[in-house]
């Protein structure tokens, strides 16, 4: 984690109400894994005093450029769609825990929903480039929210769903699951707590549904891979990344946290990325449904 200075190099509105900004970060650009964040300061002219947190939506370490997906939803971001190239943001990251992609994965699965693209999007620049099968589901509302394709490389195999079916699937993008769970060898999330939940109850019963057979013990199986750890969700099928409200982004505040099988996480420093069976998900769709 350090204290970078970006520059503004493009900013562009992509959907209605969503922005993607490129910023020259050279330091960020070189050591941020997908699923990190940075916490950004608004200008002392802006009259804000919180940082926002933004995910890393992708990075190119060769020419420093990094950018951030949001949506206009309050004073920060807004005051963020009037920045110019040219003018410069105070961000601290990388931060957090990263998506954990295991050695032997040769293809992955990764599903959006919404602004949750933002999450999942650096994940399919590093899968292929380390020569991985990529298919990424996305779910809408509508065609008019529809992550343009435009914006993705030609490799990945892009599937879209919506809810009132005027592009691709009719209905939930968690529909489609089933149909790819037999191919992929990991899969990574990121949307609305109810989608989430969804995909989490189906990778609970994604082995039983396969026949996964087990030939006998391996060599050092029986000890204990504890939760949470990076090996744990490496062998995890389904990760996820969680999006919350924060204060410090450092772990201070205890703003941001979930709740777990094991107790509270917090989303900044434990996460965002989780491996799904970490979080208690009845626990943490009560706790979304109970915000709204």
């Amino acid at each position: 984690m350090r204290l970078i200075d970006a520059e503004l190099v493009e900013s562009r509105r992509i959907l209605p109400g969503q922005w993607i900004q490129w910023y020259h970060a050279p330091a960020l650009a070189a050591s941020v894994r997908a699923g990190q964040f940075v916490h950004v300061r608004t200008g002392d002219w802006s009259g804000l005093v919180l940082r926002r947190p933004f995910t890393v939506n992708t990075a190119d370490a060769a020419t420093g450029i990094v950018s951030i997906h949001f949506r206009e939803v309050g004073r920060g971001t807004a005051w963020l769609t009037h920045l110019r190239a040219g003018d410069r943001l105070d961000m601290l990251g990388p931060l957090g825990q990263g998506f954990q992609v295991d050695p032997r994965s040769r293809h992955l699965l990764l599903v959006a929903g919404g602004l949750g693209i933002a999450d999942v999007r650096l994940l399919v620049d590093e899968a292929i480039r380390d020569g991985r099968q990529v298919v990424l589901l996305f779910g809408a509302r509508d065609a008019s929210e529809v992550y343009p394709s435009s914006f993705l490389p030609d490799e990945l195999e892009y599937v879209v769903a919506t809810d009132d079916g005027s592009v691709g699937h009719h209905g939930l993008v968690t529909d489609l699951v089933l149909d790819y769970e037999a191919w992929s060898d990991q899969a990574f999330a990121c949307g609305p707590l109810p989608m989430l939940g969804t995909l989490a109850a189906l990778a609970a019963g994604r082995t039983k549904r396969l026949g996964v057979a087990t030939l006998g013990r391996k060599r050092g199986a029986g000890r204990p891979i504890p939760i949470g750890s990076a090996q744990a969700r490496r062998k995890a099928y389904l990760q996820v990344a969680m999006e919350q409200n924060m204060g410090c982004a450092v772990g201070a505040c205890l703003g941001c946290v979930v709740w777990g099988v094991e107790g509270p996480q917090r989303v900044c420093r434990e996460g965002p990325v989780f491996a799904a069976n970490e979080i208690d998900w009845e626990a943490a769709v009560g706790a979304g449904a109970h915000k709204r």
